[in-house]
Formats: structure tokens, sequence, C-alpha cells
């Protein structure tokens, strides 16, 4: 997303979109902390992907969500 500006524009469009019509985003594949940045700056308010953790289990899911993180 960083590396391409038509990328980037094309995030902010489905963010602009989301909120005019009153949903919430959740954006996925972040795998950076340039990337979590990014989509901070442009109000996204939900994301998942590598950087946060690699794909576990049901179980260990649902722990690392009760811990509440902080990213």
């Amino acid at each position: 997303m960083a590396e391409d500006e038509g990328n980037e524009a094309i995030v902010q469009t489905i963010l602009i979109l989301a909120g005019h019509l009153g949903m919430n985003v959740i954006a996925e594949g972040i795998e950076t902390i340039e990337q979590l940045n990014l989509l901070r700056s442009l109000q996204c308010e939900y994301g998942q992907g590598y950087f946060f953790s690699k794909p576990i289990d049901s179980l260990s899911a649902t722990m690392l969500v009760a811990t509440k993180p902080e990213w």
C-alpha cells in the first residue's frame, strides 16, 4: 500500500465510502508498522495480519483477544 500511491488512494476511497454508509472497515494483511500507521492516519477502525499475529487456532485467538492488547 505505501509503495504505490494508487493503492493508498483505493484504500482511502474504501474508507470514505464505508464511513458514508455507516460501516466499519477491517484492513487485512497488515504486515508492517508503516502500514498500520498509514491505516490509522486514514482512520481505519480495525485491522488484522502478520504484524499482529501469525495464524493461530481459535483457543489461542480467544486468549489473545482476552488480553486486550494495545497496538
